[in-house]
Formats: structure tokens, sequence, C-alpha cells
């Protein structure tokens, strides 16, 4: 970290020192805390121009198209790592070697299983409820079966509790499948890899032997991968606040859960989906691409574009690839599928979508593929939070590393100024 000085010069102002701050990659940062001294505060609407914290897990060059964790392009790690090597990663900085790395699953393995009574608990939710629904309640509730490991304060308890939401997110996550379609639940595996179980437990009945696809199998560790972090996102920065106040990890994730789950963020798959179902049959393409085209109609074409990246998103040009493996694999396509593919082929030929930059995202693929995979749309945001949990942790465990500091944004009041109450009761 390197620091500069600035002025800040204001009329009627005495001029203010400020700090520049610069991490190793991006942008330069305004220290602009001396400024509440002066009775002054900066206004950054969503903060998508403000660095709340300092961090070393995820960069992100908008400009680029460059994702990085660690300093590793997100792309290597797709193709070349397990999704349990990336969370390694992750949590601790660097690749592991070999015992590290097999310490490392091994203690994931033996964390897989949940308590009996989760499973009693959430045979009380309604069955056609949003699995998300379940999984926000859930993984808040692990805190009343783990509180061995609540203590924040204590490096071993933050480890051993990152540990059981690593193992037990895909377990949580199958179970709320399972329960929505009136299967019962099955077992993780351990002699399976992470994601090889999580397929076994979304996808198994007890009356038949269930072998892993490997196409499958690498279609769900890549989307578990580019689906890890993505930096200061909305749910991110809902699990670092949530922490900044002394908040238990569970309730902490499932803070982020909660964020994830909307359609703006977690969610986009999921409504990318239900606008390929409006939209139904290859014949009826041409008029939703006009609407979308009409800046009129509030219809607009989800999973296209990204409101990040400038160009095109690195993610999905590594999932494109693996969505293409899944479809062939799969066998024919239905009609959303027809819709899908037509609809990649518009993206990456007409002149509108090209001028404005509205490339397939990795929502479009994740949506895709999970289709393909014979889930329903309410587990795709679900897929996308296993995935993710990774990265909530690791930002959870650098947050209590950092010098505690609790979120309180500031706010400009738009309301009614000073005045004596008079009751209006006559």
């Amino acid at each position: 970290m390197t620091v500069k000085k600035s002025i800040l010069t204001m009329e009627g102002k005495k001029n203010i020192a400020l700090n520049v701050r610069a991490g190793v990659l991006g942008k330069e940062a305004v220290d602009i805390r001396p400024l509440g001294a002066q009775g002054l505060c900066s206004y950054d609407l969503g903060f998508n121009n403000t660095a709340g914290c300092e961090s070393a897990i995820t960069y992100i060059d908008a400009a680029n198209s460059v994702l990085l964790h660690r300093g590793f392009p997100v792309e290597q790690l797709a193709e070349k790592c397990d999704f349990t090597e990336v969370c390694y990663i992750m949590l601790h900085g660097d690749a592991p070697n070999r015992e590290q790395y097999d310490q490392f699953v091994n203690s994931i393995t033996r964390h897989t299983m949940i308590h009996e009574q989760i499973s009693r608990m959430v045979s009380g939710f309604r069955r056609d409820s949003h699995p998300m629904a379940l999984m926000c309640a859930v993984v808040g509730a692990l805190a009343a079966f783990y509180h061995d490991v609540l203590d924040i304060h204590n490096e071993d308890h933050r480890e051993l509790a990152a540990l059981r939401l690593l193992s037990k997110m895909p377990t949580l996550a199958a179970m709320s499948y399972k329960f929505s379609i009136e299967q019962p639940g099955a077992y993780p595996r351990n002699s399976l890899s992470y994601t090889g179980s999580f397929l076994h437990m979304l996808f198994s009945v007890p009356a038949e032997k269930y072998e892993v696809n490997p196409v499958l199998e690498r279609a769900m560790n890549r989307m578990l991968i580019l689906h890890a972090d993505h930096g200061q996102c909305p749910s991110t920065t809902a699990v670092r606040a949530s922490g900044s106040s002394g908040a238990n990890p569970f309730a902490c994730i499932a803070a982020g859960l909660a964020t994830m789950w909307g359609p703006n963020h977690g969610g986009a798959n999921e409504a990318c989906i239900r606008m390929l179902e409006e939209i139904n049959t290859v014949e009826r393409i041409p008029d939703f691409v006009r609407r979308a085209k009409d800046r009129r109609d509030s219809f607009r074409l989800l999973g296209f574009g990204n409101s990040v990246y400038h160009h095109f998103d690195p993610r999905a040009a590594v999932l494109r690839k693996t969505c293409h493996e899944v479809l062939n694999e799969m066998g024919p396509k239905d009609n959303l599928m027809q819709v899908a593919m037509e609809l990649e082929h518009i993206a990456m030929t007409d002149p509108y979508f090209l001028e404005h930059r509205l490339y397939t995202s990795v929502d479009f693929y994740t949506a895709v593929i999970l289709k393909a995979m014979r889930l329903p749309p309410s587990m795709f945001p679900v897929i996308s939070a296993v995935g993710r949990t990774i990265g909530w942790i690791a930002h959870w465990k650098e947050l209590h590393t950092q010098e505690p500091k609790i979120y309180r944004p500031c706010q400009i009041y738009t309301g009614q100024p000073r005045r004596d109450y008079a009751s209006q009761l006559k």
C-alpha cells in the first residue's frame, strides 16, 4: 500500500489535506475520513466509486475484462483446478502443495454431514417454498447447532466455522431441492469429489444406483469456481457489513444468501430462464429482440451485458464452452435450449448487440447449463450461492484480521427539519 498527499480546496472552507492510497492494482482511492471533522461527507449513490475496505482476495479490471482471485486469472483456475483447490487458494492466499491439498480436502469431507434435527426442521416448511427461503433459514439456524465455534476473536473457531460452512452448503442445497420435489434426501458420498458428491445428492434416488456423469461434474466444478467471488458485490458487502457488527459466521452467510436471492444479483440466472420461458419458441424471438431495442418498451433481455465489465465477462467465455459440452451430452434440445442458442447467435452477430456490448453473460450460460441438467429455475440461485460461499467466507475471515470498523455509511437527510409535535387527534 502506497500513500500520497492531496489537498482539497473548497469555497468557504479551509484547505483539507487528504491521503491518496494505492493498492497493487486498480484505482487510487482518496481517503476522505478527514472530511468528517469539517462537517462534510462524500455522496456516492450505491457506493459504486467508494472503497469501503482493503482486500487481498479478488481484483476486477472492468475496462479490460480481468478477474483475478489471489492474483490468479479466473479462466486459468476454471480450466486447471477443482473447486476445493480454488477454495484453499481463496482462504489461504496461495496454491496448496499435495500434502496441504489432501489435508484440506479431508477436513472438508469430514464435515459434510448435517445434524438430523436440521432435516426435521426443514420438513416444517411448505413443500412449494422457494429453496433459497429454506437456505436462508437453515444456514442461519446452524448457529444453534454449532455454538462451539461462535467466538469470532478465536482464530481456531473462525477456521472450523469456515470448514463447516464450506462442507455443509452443498448438503443443505441438495436437501432444499429434494424437499421441494418430495423426494427423500441423499447423504453426501465421501468417496466422491466435492462436486461429484453434490451431483449425487441432487440427482440420486434410493431405488437406483447413481453414476456421476463426468461432463456434468466438470460443468458443475467450473460453475462453482466461476461463482466463487466477485469483489465487493451486494452479497459480499452484506456479509462484511454483518461481520463488522460482530455477528456469528452463520448469521453473516445467511445475510449473504438473502442478498444474493435478488434478481439483480444471484437470482439473475433464474430471471434469465424465466425470460426464455416467456419467449418460448424461436419464432417469437424477433419480436422480443425488437422490443429489447426499443427504449420506450420496458422489456429487457436478461442474461446479456454486465453491469461491471465494460466489454465481456471473462467468466462467460469459459462457461460458453462448458455450456455447449453439456448440451451435446444431454441430447436433443428442447424449445428453451433452441431459444437460448438462437439468442446467443444474435448476441454474437447483431450490430445492435455488438455496438452496445450486450454479450451473453455468466448468468445466461449458468441458466442454460442448469436447465439442461434438468434442475428447476428456483434452484439456479442456490447453485450460485454454493459457489459464492467460499468468497463470503474468505471475506468474513479477512475482515476479522483487519482493524475492526463497523459499517456505518452516512446519508443525505431529505426529511422534515426539526419541528415540535402537536397532536392531531381531536
